[in-house]
């Protein structure tokens, strides 16, 4: 019973990662990553600035959208 619940806990962690994947869920760590990494002066928006420009961004730009 404990391998049962053990494999079906890791199919549920799997399937999480995945999902956070496709909603871009660390999309603004790996902006952070990158911003201190390559541009160590520059200042860092919060999530929340984030995420707007990045949506404004979609909207003013689009290019891989069915509508």
């Amino acid at each position: 019973m404990r391998v049962a619940a053990s494999v079906c806990a890791a199919r549920v962690r799997a399937f999480v990662t995945w999902f956070n994947a496709v909603l871009g869920g660390q999309d603004y760590q790996r902006y952070v990553d990158h911003l201190q990494r390559n541009h160590p002066g520059c200042a860092i928006p919060s999530e929340r600035e984030y995420w707007r420009r990045r949506h404004a961004d979609a909207d003013n730009n689009p290019q891989n959208r069915c509508c």
